[in-house]
């Protein structure tokens, strides 16, 4: 296989990205992109809410991840364009909101990834008390090594995140296995102990367990065959994750770790009950192993939705750079894990509690979904009930956001400023342009 660097045209250093994504590739993307924080904190917060009963709401956010997942494989195999939803959204309702979707992406990934490792170096501390110091010292080593592992290269990458996923589907399996001698049925019943309106809740919670589905598009253009792999990644990603998620709720509400200080981290509970004293070690490396997988294909994915977005002009041109030697967009990469670092420091600094860091990228991400699921009603050309799956992915989105509450004013302002960046931009070079055209005329 060729991996060097091809020429384009468009690109000031002539480069394009390496095609490195085979099918087992785009298999591991998805289920490192989705399968993340969300796995080791909401099964026993969705199992609090609505006891057993949340186990309805797994079910039914995992027949609901599908429409999102094939809209966006739908779109990215018909014209597979690095850059994801911001490609779909340019071509769809013109290049301000793509501009939009763009600086959402960025201020996603900028204000989450930090959020995120905090979550990994967090159940570290659980295993090994550490001072709040070295917690956010070693949540900032987390987006270093990203960096770095994006750094080398998407083939370097792709081998890294496939060693990791097999990790982490490895320990998963091996979490429920080993807990289902601890299961009771009894413990199943009162099936619905406060009523039907905990389910709805906890479906709400539930849904932030399932984004990323999104994060495989913006690498595209570095598949090798994306027609043939999109649709079958996505089947073989959906069951296996969907899999996952529902076994994890079924063993934490049938050994009632939920009840027994796993509220939080009900992986400790879980380890905890068959390992004895090793359970919260197993607890803490299965914690890294997971967060670091989330945000190294975050990382690769983000950084080409950077440099799509500065190929355009929607940021600074010294981000449309691609690095000769291992054919990664250097810039966009330096960019985002700074500024994912000055983001580690504020939280550090004002004492921004994890809820609140996890809701701030939240508002981003439903309004990139949104924004994606209107590309994908007016773009994709299909008949009978696929049709409908666009339509079921924008409905999901437009009815989570109020649960967002007041901080998606963040996304809001965001969104707001890179519409007025893009039309700005717009207006100068439309002048440049009429001022050429006069002194021609002139001249």
């Amino acid at each position: 296989m060729n991996t060097e660097p091809a020429i384009i045209s468009g690109a000031p250093n002539a480069l394009s990205l390496k095609k490195a994504i085979k099918l087992r590739h785009a298999v591991a993307l998805y289920v490192s992109s989705v399968l993340g924080s969300g796995v080791l904190v909401l099964p026993g917060l969705a199992a609090q809410l609505a006891g057993p009963a949340s186990l309805i709401a797994w079910v039914i956010l995992s027949l609901a991840s599908y429409p999102f997942a094939y809209t966006f494989a739908s779109l990215s195999s018909r014209n597979p364009e690095s850059g994801g939803i911001y490609a779909f959204a340019k071509e769809s309702f013109g290049l301000p909101v793509a501009t939009v979707t763009g600086w959402l992406f960025a201020f996603w990934y900028i204000t989450g990834g930090p959020a995120v490792t905090l979550i990994a170096a967090s159940y570290l501390a659980y295993a090994f008390p550490m001072s709040r110091f070295a917690v956010f010292f070693v949540a900032g080593g987390v987006i270093i090594l990203a960096f770095v592992v994006n750094y080398r290269g998407i083939v370097f990458s792709n081998k890294i995140q496939l060693a990791v996923v097999a990790s982490i589907v490895g320990l998963l399996v091996a979490a429920v296995f080993l807990s289902l001698g601890s299961v009771s049925m009894n413990n199943f019943s009162p099936f619905l102990p406060n009523g039907l309106l905990p389910v709805g809740t906890a479906a709400a919670l539930i849904f932030w367990s399932y984004l990323g589905y999104e994060n495989v598009s913006n690498v595209a253009e570095e598949f090798e065959n994306p027609k043939r792999d999109f649709q079958r990644s996505i089947v073989l990603s959906v069951l296996l994750i969907s899999g996952l998620y529902i076994a994890i709720a079924f063993v934490t509400v049938g050994t009632l770790s939920y009840k027994s200080g796993g509220s939080i981290a009900p992986f400790a509970a879980i380890f905890s009950g068959v390992m004895g004293v090793h359970g919260a070690i197993g607890t803490a490396l299965l914690a890294v192993i997971i967060i670091f997988a989330t945000v190294n294909v975050y990382t690769a994915g983000m950084s080409r939705v950077i440099l799509a977005v500065a190929r355009d002009g929607g940021l600074p041109k010294e981000l449309n750079y691609i690095d000769p030697k291992s054919g990664t967009p250097a810039r966009s990469l330096m960019m985002l894990s700074g500024l994912s670092m000055l983001m580690l420091f504020v939280y550090y600094f004002f004492d921004v509690d994890l809820q609140t860091a996890l809701l701030i990228p939240s508002g981003a991400a439903i309004i990139v979904y949104i924004i994606g699921s209107g590309a994908g009603i007016k773009l994709l050309k299909e008949r009978g009930a696929k049709r409908m799956l666009p339509w079921i992915s924008l409905v999901i989105s437009i009815g989570v956001f109020p649960f967002v509450g007041t901080l998606a004013l963040a996304s809001i302002l965001m969104a707001v400023l890179a519409f007025v960046y893009a039309r700005r931009r717009a207006s100068l070079q439309n002048a440049q342009v009429n001022s050429a055209g006069e002194y021609n005329e002139s001249a």
